[in-house]
């Protein structure tokens, strides 16, 4: 089995601008409601993959999540390659595991592991 990705996240400082600019462009639905009040994407359409708008801690770009059997496993082979670690393995109980780490030219990449319903 493949790894593919399954998720974007668009990281900036300003939740309603970007809020505002993605639902201008894009006709995007994006629901913040949450503890967290990270942006959960609806871009509206079939094809794709889901997405989230998340402000503060200084980021600013774009990262793209992998899906993975084995976050941990699948970190320590990326930081043997060459990559730089920067979160985690981490855990939403009951939602999702998640890590993220520099590639060798420095783009900020995702893994995750669902722990939620299928």
């Amino acid at each position: 089995m493949g790894n593919p990705v399954v998720h974007f996240e668009i990281h900036g400082q300003d939740a309603a601008v970007l809020h505002g600019f993605y639902k201008k462009v894009f006709g995007w639905s994006i629901d913040s409601n949450n503890p967290m009040a990270y942006g959960r994407v609806d871009t509206g359409s079939e094809k794709g993959i889901p997405g989230g708008i998340a402000t503060g801690n200084g980021q600013r770009g774009v990262t793209f999540y992998i899906e993975t059997d084995d976050v941990k496993g699948t970190l320590d082979k990326a930081v043997g390659a060459g990559a730089e670690p920067v979160m985690g393995p981490d855990i939403i109980p009951d939602v999702v595991e998640l890590a993220t780490f520099r590639d060798p030219e420095g783009n900020l990449i995702g893994l995750t592991r669902n722990l939620g319903p299928a």
